[in-house]
């Protein structure tokens, strides 16, 4: 039927049956629709159906500090990332068993990867000794870190998904192998929002990009304010590391002025197109780029620190993005996430004395990050975490590299609420898979909330129609290492 044969419907009297029925019938879908609408506008506040007129006060600033769920321990945190995978057993987990089997193929009930393991059994290059009070045995890697051994937390039985780089990547950083989760960070200031409002509430350092790339800080459905701000660090120069901040050619009050008369149209302009979200963010995003004037190069200009403080650092990329991370905490940045370097440099499948190297160019760096924080007051609620995407087998992979391995590995974190000097739970004597007080990234990520305020069950954003959370149905709180 054409719209020349369209019956016309003057009032509900003429209506017969059949066209009756059809009439509701559209309509049906278009309630359902805005019952969704109307869900996810009541979870962030705006949407397609706000009811916001042009008189209306603006929403409060998205990064605002918000109230957790109950009292945290820490208020920011600082993830060093060792992109590649680390070997918990040339690291933080001595196995003296691969020792007497060197040479030997693996016991088979203890091979239960998902990735074929091939090779011997290869005892590790690098000598164990007990440090600290609490006698944590760590690699000869790490000598300035294992004089903070006494603050770290090292956990021995972590375990993930999958045993490749990008899933893995991602489910350290999201809580999922595909490419379609909030990341950490933009779980962390959408929850708690920043303490600052002149800089980004999640920073991400590293010299060029780590594999996956802009996904691991993505905001992906969360409004887009919340995404992380990458910064290649590879530049000292604070007017480099983030270009086109200061304005030459009008002055700061001229500035604000022009701000606050953009601000009013832009308002309007929102109310007009029911608050787009992505207009929204991009709004939101200028605004802050603005705010930034004020605080970012002095947030990342490392010569003001004192030779001393540098020189306790120490030099090179991965040390300087440490030092940057401490002044972003002091600053109220709620989350820094300092990622070793470009690809996945730890990733040692042909030598493992490699590994020797990454730890030089670190080393010095965590353990000042560590007495710096401490020593001015920061370490007990800045929690500080340090690990890779998986860990790496105990075999040889050709005659001196290690292969993935996502069944058995170590991680460690410090301050923020969780106890000093004390290791959780353990792998299989040879260090392939953990069986003592296993935790997965979901039980990390829940724990890591849980010193934040944040109820992980309730840290929700209602998305095409369901709610979705960082720990998505899992997660359990690692009790044991809380202080």
């Amino acid at each position: 039927m054409n719209s020349s044969e369209m019956p016309i419907l003057n009032s509900a009297a003429s209506l017969s049956r059949r066209q009756m029925l059809s009439q509701l019938g559209n309509g049906c879908g278009l309630i359902g629709l805005a019952a969704v609408l109307a869900g996810e506008q009541a979870t962030r506040g705006t949407g397609l159906f706000a009811a916001e007129s042009a008189g209306a006060a603006p929403a409060a600033a998205p990064l605002s500090p918000k109230a957790p769920h109950y009292e945290p321990k820490a208020k920011r945190v600082i993830y060093l990332f060792m992109n590649g995978g680390p070997s918990q057993v040339d690291t933080f987990d001595p196995k003296p068993a691969l020792e007497r089997l060197a040479g030997t193929a693996p016991p088979a009930e203890l091979v239960n990867t998902m990735r074929r393991t091939k090779g011997t059994l290869m005892p590790s290059p690098f000598k164990f000794e007990k440090q600290g009070q609490a006698g944590i045995e760590v690699s000869e890697l790490f000598p300035h870190l294992s004089r903070c051994i006494d603050d770290l937390c090292v956990i021995r039985s972590m375990h993930t998904n999958l045993p490749n780089h990008e899933p893995s990547f991602l489910m350290m950083n999201s809580g999922e192998t595909q490419p379609t989760r909030p990341s950490l960070g933009s779980w962390l200031t959408y929850g708690l929002g920043s303490e600052n409002q002149n800089l980004p509430g999640y920073v991400v350092l590293c010299p060029g990009q780590p594999t996956v790339g802009p996904q691991l800080w993505s905001n992906s459905f969360l409004p887009g304010i919340y995404q992380g701000v990458h910064i290649n660090n590879s530049e000292l120069d604070p007017r480099k590391v983030i270009k086109h901040i200061a304005n030459s050619s009008v002055s700061p009050a001229d500035q604000y002025r022009q701000l606050e008369l953009l601000r009013k149209i832009n308002e309007a302009h929102l109310v007009d197109r029911q608050r787009d979200p992505q207009l929204e963010a991009r709004i939101q995003a200028l605004e802050m780029a603005y705010r930034m004037q004020t605080e970012a190069q002095e947030a990342f200009d490392i010569s003001r620190e004192t030779a001393e403080t540098r020189k306790l650092y120490g030099d090179g990329e991965f040390a300087n993005a440490c030092l940057i991370a401490r002044r972003l905490a002091e600053r109220g940045v709620r989350i820094t996430q300092v990622y070793f370097g470009g690809g996945q440099p730890w990733d040692d499948h042909g030598d493992i004395a490699n590994h020797r190297q990454h730890a030089k160019k670190s080393d010095q760096a965590i353990a000042a990050l560590i007495t710096d924080l401490r020593s001015r007051g920061l370490l007990e609620d800045t929690l500080v975490v340090w690990g890779g995407e998986f860990g790496r087998t105990p075999t040889a992979e050709g005659s001196k590299g290690r292969d993935h391995n996502n069944l058995g590995f170590s991680m460690w974190l410090a301050g923020g609420g969780v106890k000093g000097g004390y290791v959780h739970g353990a792998t299989d004597e040879i260090g392939f898979s953990a069986v003592e007080g296993k935790v997965h990234v979901h039980d990390l990520h829940a724990t890591m909330l849980h010193l934040l305020g944040i109820d992980h069950t309730k840290l929700t954003y209602r998305y095409s129609g369901r709610d979705f959370r960082l720990t998505d149905v899992h997660g359990e709180i690692v009790r044991p290492i809380l202080a």
